[in-house]
């Protein structure tokens, strides 16, 4: 459903975001705003705040954030227009009827159509498993010791002869395009469509709102390839989902833990570990890292301790750190996967492994250290070096300082001496690819370009919520100095310029820009953008100065970019630079 602009704005104007929030969050005032307890990631202390003034959310905690209609979407499941329904009926609004485009209704229909498909061809399998003709598949998980409850839960099925799901999805009126376009066969223009899947058992793959978006089939016997996948489709794209999430993002432990495939998550979720889930099929990506990043800060890898496992957790634990996750090794020695270890030790073995996980710093030292014979003075040498350069990547001196002496306690070192070497290699730029294990971004370069760049949004993100904290005084100050086309390309200018055309035309509505926003990722960024923590309790010359502060750096940067795109006349860009600095250095914002 799509509801045109003023619809959708009305609705939000009648709804009163700590009501909706309060129904589920028990929230106490807190200044300007009200604090709680986060309904999307397990705390004991309150990070979740609703700012009714700006009518949003945001938790400093795991990074969730956005509107009322987010709100619902996330914690509900709902879609955006199911959420706009709940919330005009709450407020008494009868809606009109729905507005779209034919280019978006016809887009809608089609997407519609496919989940249809692919729920109708996860009953079939469901039933297949559980008649005669299913009889291979259910000895095969009964095999791997599945409860009737789990493959009832996971919805776990069976792809038996030649055309058979093709056959029955024809005979309930889907097209061959459509079965097509759910990934469920192959298309030959002269023999039509036969089946992807069968003599398989099926694992549907389910997104955040348990909505049937693709299947996993492992082949019974020895045919191959042993695991097929559906290929990408408008609903199924293998980087922006996690098989489990549906279950695991419910999950208040505070960490979640991520497997390689199928089978672990499931037993594991037997086993009463639902916080599991895994990629599907593919490599671990920064999509994936995005999307555990909403539900925790912590995530616990245990991929199979094999050569290929150990590869695979050197590649993501980079990924995790760049999207502000710690990461943590389970180690499963002597057993090679989970489903393995808890079969053999039980699920309280395998508690005290998720307690004890080792901290990812230190797994990489230890792969390292695995490649060097230590009884031999050059290869020790060798391997001190290495580690050495790789704590040296380490950006926070506490962090760095921890580890420095606990590894060179572990490996008989002098701390000293360590010390000195990792701040040697802090002096100079390195090549990552010397360090094995080491994070793929750590030239130094690199890491100064991420650390200007943070902290330039970080400013960005504090004026913006300065002017929309109190628009009336801190507006009028920084307009002189400022403009939107001062802000970094993309969502921080978008977010500028709606707050400032607000602001000029008197109808400040901060919950209406983040509502600008349909993805999730963006809403919680918006969220962010305005919600960003001011240091409590200053003064006005503090905070003027703080605002001077701010203006200069932005402005800085501005600068910096329009020299760099204007290539005609970079002299006179670099005198009108110096001259707009030189000005600035004598400002002082006053808010009065």
């Amino acid at each position: 459903m799509f509801y045109p602009d003023e619809i959708i704005e009305e609705v939000r104007l009648n709804s009163d975001i700590v009501d909706v929030v309060g129904r589920v969050v028990r929230l106490k005032r807190s200044g300007s705003g009200y604090k709680g307890l986060c309904p999307f990631h397990n705390e004991k202390t309150p990070s979740f705040s609703v700012v009714p003034s700006k009518q949003i959310y945001h938790c400093f905690g795991c990074g969730a954030g956005g509107d009322v209609f987010s709100f619902l979407m996330e914690y509900d499941n709902l879609t955006f227009s199911e959420a706009v329904k709940t919330l005009a009926d709450r407020a008494g609004i009868t809606l009109p009827e729905e507005s779209v485009s034919e280019e978006n209704r016809i887009r809608q229909r089609e997407r519609d159509r496919i989940l249809s498909v692919l729920k109708d061809a996860a009953l079939f399998y469901y039933k297949k498993l559980r008649s005669p003709d299913g009889k291979s598949g259910m000895e095969y998980f009964a095999g791997r010791g599945l409860k009737p409850e789990i493959m009832r839960s996971f919805g776990l099925g069976y792809a038996g002869k030649h055309n058979e799901v093709c056959t029955f999805l024809k005979e309930k009126g889907y097209s061959d395009s459509e079965i097509n376009a759910a990934g469920l066969v192959y298309a030959d223009e002269k023999k039509g469509i036969r089946d992807r899947f069968f003599n398989r058992v099926m694992f549907p793959i389910m997104d955040a709102g348990n909505h049937v978006i693709g299947f996993g089939g492992r082949v019974m016997g020895n045919g191959e390839p042993k695991y097929l996948n559906s290929p990408e489709t408008v609903v199924f794209d293998k980087s922006r989902n996690l098989y489990g999430l549906n279950e695991a993002r419910k999950s208040r432990k505070g960490y979640l833990i991520a497997c390689e495939g199928y089978m672990d998550v499931i037993s594991l979720h037997q086993a009463g570990f639902t916080e599991a889930v895994a990629s599907l099929g593919t490599a671990f990506t920064g999509e994936h890292a995005k999307i555990l990043r909403r539900y925790t800060e912590d995530v616990r890898l245990t991929y199979d301790s094999d050569s290929a496992g150990v590869r695979a957790a050197l590649r993501a634990i980079p990924i995790l750190k760049s999207a502000g996750i710690n990461a943590r090794i389970i180690h499963l020695e002597p057993y090679k996967d989970p489903d393995e270890f808890i079969k053999a030790l039980g699920r309280d073995e395998f508690q005290k492994r998720i307690d004890s996980a080792e901290q990812s710093l230190s797994f990489e030292i230890h792969v390292m250290q695995r490649e060097h014979d230590l009884s031999d003075p050059g290869e020790r040498t060798l391997f001190q070096q290495k580690m050495a350069r790789r704590l040296s990547l380490v950006e926070d001196e506490l962090e760095r300082n921890n580890f420095t002496e606990a590894l060179a306690a572990e490996y008989m070192m002098d701390s000293g001496m360590l010390k000195r070497a990792v701040e040697s290699s802090r002096l100079v730029d390195l090549d990552p690819g010397e360090i094995r294990g080491s994070l793929s971004t750590g030239i130094r370069s690199e890491r100064k370009k991420s650390s200007e760049k943070s902290g330039l949004n970080e400013a960005e993100k504090l004026l913006l919520t300065y002017i929309s904290d109190d628009p009336d005084r801190v507006y009028p100050a920084v307009k002189p100095y400022i403009e939107a086309d001062d802000f970094s390309e993309g969502m921080m200018r978008i977010c500028a310029e709606e707050l400032f055309k607000q602001i000029e035309s008197n109808e400040l509505k901060v919950g209406s820009i983040v509502g600008l926003f349909r993805e999730p990722e963006e809403q919680r960024l918006a969220a962010e953008i305005f919600d960003t923590g001011l240091e409590p309790g200053l003064s006005n010359t503090e905070k003027e100065q703080a605002l001077t502060d701010l203006i200069i750096r932005i402005k800085k940067e501005s600068l910096k970019r329009q020299s760099f795109e204007d290539e005609d006349d970079p002299i006179s860009r670099t005198i009108k630079e110096k001259k707009v600095l030189e000005k600035l250095t004598r400002v002082r914002i006053s808010i009065q």
